[in-house]
């Protein structure tokens, strides 16, 4: 049986030694909530652990003394990191298609417009484990009379798009609520009295566009220090918080603390420091942590970061010619030829701040789990929408993900997490 033990109950095992101590007390019978805090600067350093065989279902994550977070089988004593592996060819079929999921919406749906479905079948495989395939069933089960908030940007509504995707072959889902950009969503399955939500904010914490002449500049004032009251009001009843962030913080923006500017992003103003992406992500996301450790209307809530994942435009961005016309996942050096150097150091950064949260929490209820997504996702440049969605002015779409597609992942994790 999974088991789930308290901030302060965690155990430091060593690599020789894996299952040779004994945790204190069991607090729940649930998923295990640990976070990876591995810094390497590169995707081969990252340790890895003897293999589990695919038949051994019963699993818990621990934290060891390197830092990494693992899969340790009940039975076999030994340790997979989910996080760590690459992309096979795999042509088992999706779970779901454009004609089997009801709430697939257009801009994702890639194969309606035209898209090779050869991105498809490729599935991420562990270094030394089997991740288990999606089972709906299983993960209906896991969240039972809960509530599940996916906050953050157009990627954390992507994700929710994917998980109703898959949750939709057991039970039709009923929309409670949508505003008219879609921002703001509630659906609801009443087999299950289990409530999916997701929550729009670009930054997590307070960020306010300019606007120039009575036009808006797409550019924004960041209060780096204070949360954003569109998510952090509403955490009171919720059970799973999925948080995520970066893609917003990539354009000309200004940067505050304490009310007042401390510089800026891409601004090209003499004046002002200019910070970059990397130090308002970190900044935001400890805020926004810092709040959650400290919410007394979510002191059973589980809180799962999950990692930076970027775009893949080749040759220019949005508005200025980008692609991504990939066919197949990068190779690891294709990565890091296209600015994927930036992406890990985006991931490392929030990573870091993890690890300080889960430290400074560590005496208390709260449960922390880190989704790092960061280096799959890195590799699948063939998994975007690229020419293959409505386009407006020949855009591509390089940031947002094909569905079916890529990240159905995120969702395959986020079930072995959840799975009781």
């Amino acid at each position: 049986m999974i088991k789930i033990y308290k901030m302060d109950q965690w155990m430091l095992i060593k690599k020789s030694t894996i299952c040779s101590f004994i945790l204190p007390s069991v607090i729940l019978c649930t998923v295990i909530v640990l976070h990876n805090l591995n810094k390497s600067n590169s995707f081969t350093s990252i340790t890895q652990k003897q293999s589990l065989t695919e038949h051994n279902q019963s699993a818990i994550y621990q934290v060891t003394n390197d830092n990494s977070q693992h899969v340790i089988d009940a039975n076999e004593e030994k340790a997979c990191d989910l996080f760590v592996g690459k992309w096979i060819r795999d042509f088992k079929e999706s779970n779901y298609n454009n004609w089997t999921c009801p709430t697939l919406p257009t801009l994702k749906n890639c194969l309606k417009h035209g898209k090779d479905s050869d991105y498809i079948y490729w599935r991420w495989k562990p270094d030394n484990c089997e991740l288990p395939r999606f089972d709906p069933s299983m993960f209906l089960r896991a969240v039972q009379r809960k509530k599940l908030a996916f906050i953050g940007d157009s990627l954390a509504r992507n994700q929710m798009e994917s998980l109703l995707c898959l949750l939709s072959q057991l039970e039709t889902p009923v929309n409670k609520h949508r505003d008219a950009d879609d921002k703001f969503q509630t659906w609801y399955f009443p087999s299950h009295d289990f409530t999916l939500m997701v929550m729009w904010t670009e930054f997590l914490v307070v960020g306010n566009e300019r606007i120039v002449n009575g036009t808006a500049s797409n550019a924004f004032d960041i209060h780096l220090d204070k949360v954003n009251g569109n998510w952090s009001d509403k955490l009171a009843g919720i059970h799973y918080a999925i948080i995520s962030s970066g893609n917003w913080f990539f354009r000309t923006n200004y940067l505050y603390k304490g009310g007042y500017l401390i510089g800026c992003i891409y601004c090209r103003d003499s004046n002002l420091t200019d910070y970059g992406p990397v130090y308002a992500i970190k900044n935001a996301l400890s805020t926004s942590l810092g709040f959650i450790s400290k919410c007394k209307e979510c002191e059973e809530m589980v809180t799962v970061l999950r990692t930076y994942t970027p775009s893949h435009f080749e040759h220019g961005s949005w508005f200025d010619g980008g692609y991504c016309n990939r066919t197949q996942p990068l190779s690891e050096s294709e990565v890091m030829s296209l600015n994927g150097r930036h992406a890990w150091r985006i991931r490392e950064s929030q990573v870091e701040e993890f690890g300080k949260i889960v430290q400074s929490v560590e005496k208390k209820k709260k449960k922390f789990v880190l989704l790092d997504v960061s280096k799959a996702m890195m590799l699948r440049a063939d998994g975007h929408p690229g020419s293959h969605w409505p386009r407006v002015r020949d855009v591509s779409d390089c940031l947002h993900w094909c569905l079916p597609g890529p990240v159905d992942l995120w969702n395959e994790l986020l079930m072995v997490i959840l799975n009781k």
